[in-house]
C-alpha cells in the first residue's frame, strides 16, 4: 500500500486549501459585516441628527415668531419675515398665519416650493404635519402653533437639501462599502495565506519524513510566541528527540553488532567443535562455554541498553530519598568477600544524613560498578576509599583507590562503550562498566570525572544535584 493509499493527501493538493478558504470566508464576511454594519450606524446617525437639526430650526422660529405676533400683531411679524429673508440669516422657511380652517391671512414660502400643495395642510393645530411636493421627491415639514387670537401659526422647512445631503453621502458610503468589500477579502485571503504558512511547512516537513524516512527536517520558527509557534517549537523538539532516540539504537546496534561477532563466532566454533568430538567430558565442556558466553553477550545486550535508554532521557527512574550512608554499606558489603580475598582494604566516610533524590537500583548499579572497577585494578595492600558528603547545593560521591591508575593516552576514551586500554584487557570484562556509570549520573542530572595518577591510583567523583537534611532522613 503506498502513502497515499493510506489516507495521506497526495502532494498536488492543497491540505489547508480548504481550511485557507474557510478562514478567509470567515474573516471577510466578519470583517465585511461589521464594516457595513459601521456605515449604516453612521448614515442613521447622521440622517437622524440632520432631521433633528432641521426641526430643531422650525420649532425656535416658532416660538419667536408667536412672540413677535404676540408683541405687534400681524404687522409686525410680517415685517420681521421680510427682515430676516432680506439679510440671509435665517435659512429659507415656510411661514402662514390661519384664521378658521381655510383663511390665510399671512403666507410666506420660497417660489422655488411651489410644488407644495399648501391648502392640503390641516388647520387643527398639529405640531407637526408633513407634506409631500407633487413629485413626491421632497416634503415640506410644517410645524404649527396655537396664538391667543385663536389664529394658527404654522413654520416648516423643505427636506430638499438634507435629502440631497443625504444622497451624496449614501454615494460615498456605496463606494466605501465597496472598498470594505475588496479589503475583507484581500485581507483575509493575506492574513489566512500568512497564519497558515507554519502549518504548511509542518505538512512539508511531515511529508519529507514519510517520503524519505529521514528525521533531520525541522519546521521555521518566528520570533512571535503564539499557539502555531509554539507548535512547531515543540515539533522540531519531537524530532530532535527522535533522532536522538534512533541515534542511540544506531549506536547501540552498532556496538553490539561489531562486540558480538568475535564470541559467536568463538561460540559457534566450540560448538562444532563438541559436535565432532565423541568425548563426553570435551562436549560436556563445550556446554559450559557455551552457556557462560551466552551469559555474558545477554549481560553486554542489557548493560547497552540500559546505556542508550539512559543516553536518550528514557530510562525510567523511581525517584526517592536515598540516604546515602545505607546505601554505600550496602554495596561495599557486597564486595568484602573480593577485597579480603585480594588482601585489599575498603573504607567509607560518608557524612552522616547526607541523602539524594535517586533512583536507589541505579544509584547501586553505578556505585558497584565504580567499587568493581577500584578492586579490579588495585594491587593486594592496597586501598579502596568511598566518601560521600555534600558540597554546596549538591552532593558528592567519591571512590578512591591507589591502584595502578589510567594511562594518559587511555584517559580521553574510558567513557566509550566497549572501550578497554591496555591496562585493563587482563581482567575479564565487557567495557561497558565506566560507560553505564557516566549514562546512569547523566540521567539524574549530575556530572562525573575522575583525577588519576598512573601507578598511584584513581579518584572517580559523582555530584549529584540537591540533597536533603539530617532531620528528613531520620523520619526515612
Amino acid at each position: 500500500m503506498t502513502v497515499a493509499e493510506a489516507g495521506t493527501p497526495p502532494r498536488d493538493e492543497a491540505p489547508t486549501g480548504r481550511i485557507g478558504l474557510r478562514l478567509a470566508s470567515w474573516y471577510a464576511a466578519v470583517f465585511v459585516v461589521t464594516s457595513l454594519a459601521t456605515v449604516v450606524l453612521t448614515y442613521t446617525l447622521l440622517a437622524s441628527s440632520l432631521t433633528e437639526r432641521d426641526r430643531e430650526i422650525v420649532l425656535s422660529t416658532l416660538r419667536e415668531y408667536s412672540q413677535t405676533y404676540a408683541e405687534g400683531g400681524l404687522r409686525s411679524l410680517a415685517r420681521a419675515v421680510e427682515t430676516e429673508q432680506r439679510s440671509g440669516q435665517q435659512e429659507r422657511l415656510f411661514v402662514r398665519v390661519v384664521r378658521g380652517r381655510a383663511e390665510t391671512l399671512f403666507l410666506n414660502m420660497p417660489p422655488a416650493w411651489n410644488n407644495f400643495d399648501v391648502s392640503r395642510l390641516g388647520g387643527q393645530g398639529a405640531l407637526w404635519e408633513q407634506l409631500l411636493s407633487d413629485s413626491g421627491q421632497a416634503a415640506l415639514e410644517v410645524a404649527g402653533a396655537r396664538l391667543a387670537d385663536g389664529t394658527l401659526l404654522q413654520v416648516g422647512k423643505s427636506t430638499e437639501n438634507r435629502d440631497a445631503i443625504l444622497a451624496r453621502f449614501r454615494t460615498v458610503l456605496a463606494i466605501v462599502g465597496l472598498v470594505i468589500v475588496a479589503l475583507g477579502l484581500a485581507g483575509g485571503a493575506v492574513l489566512t495565506r500568512s497564519a497558515l504558512r507554519p502549518i504548511r511547512q509542518l505538512i512539508g516537513a511531515v511529508r519529507d519524513i514519510i517520503r524519505t524516512g529521514r528525521t533531520d527536517a525541522r519546521v521555521p520558527v518566528r520570533a512571535g510566541r503564539d499557539a502555531i509557534d509554539e507548535l512547531s517549537t515543540l515539533f522540531n523538539d519531537m524530532l530532535d528527540r527522535i533522532t536522538g532516540l534512533i541515534g542511540g539504537m544506531e549506536n547501540a546496534l552498532d556496538s553490539v553488532a561489531h562486540d558480538l561477532r568475535t564470541p559467536m563466532t568463538r561460540l559457534r566454533a566450540r560448538a562444532e567443535r563438541a559436535l565432532q568430538s565423541n568425548d563426553t567430558d570435551d562436549q560436556r565442556e563445550a556446554l559450559v562455554t557455551c552457556l557462560e558466553e551466552s551469559e555474558r553477550m545477554l549481560a553486554m545486550l542489557e548493560t547497552l541498553m540500559d546505556i542508550s535508554e539512559a543516553e536518550t532521557g528514557t530510562m525510567r527512574l523511581d525517584r526517592r530519598a536515598v540516604a546515602l550512608e545505607a546505601l554505600v554499606g550496602e554495596v561495599v558489603s557486597l564486595y568484602e568477600e573480593v577485597a579480603e580475598e585480594k588482601g585489599i582494604a575498603v573504607v567509607t566516610e560518608v557524612e552522616p544524613g547526607v541523602a539524594v533524590e535517586a533512583d536507589q537500583g541505579r544509584l547501586r548499579q553505578a556505585l558497584a560498578n565504580l567499587l568493581d572497577n577500584a578492586l579490579k585494578y588495585t594491587p593486594a595492600g592496597g586501598r579502596v576509599t568511598v566518601d560521600a558528603r555534600r558540597e554546596g547545593s549538591t552532593v558528592r560521591l567519591d571512590v578512591a583507590d591507589t591502584g595502578i591508575g589510567i594511562a594518559s593516552n587511555d584517559l580521553p576514551r574510558i567513557w566509550e562503550r566497549l572501550y578497554r586500554g591496555d591496562q585493563s584487557r587482563a581482567e575479564r570484562g565487557l567495557g561497558l562498566g565506566l560507560s553505564l556509570v557516566r549514562a546512569i549520573v547523566l540521567a539524574h542530572g549530575g556530572t562525573v570525572d575522575v583525577i588519576t595518577t598512573p601507578g598511584r591510583g584513581s579518584t572517580f567523583t559523582i555530584r549529584l544535584p540537591g540533597g536533603f537534611d539530617r532531620e528528613f532522613i531520620t523520619r526515612l
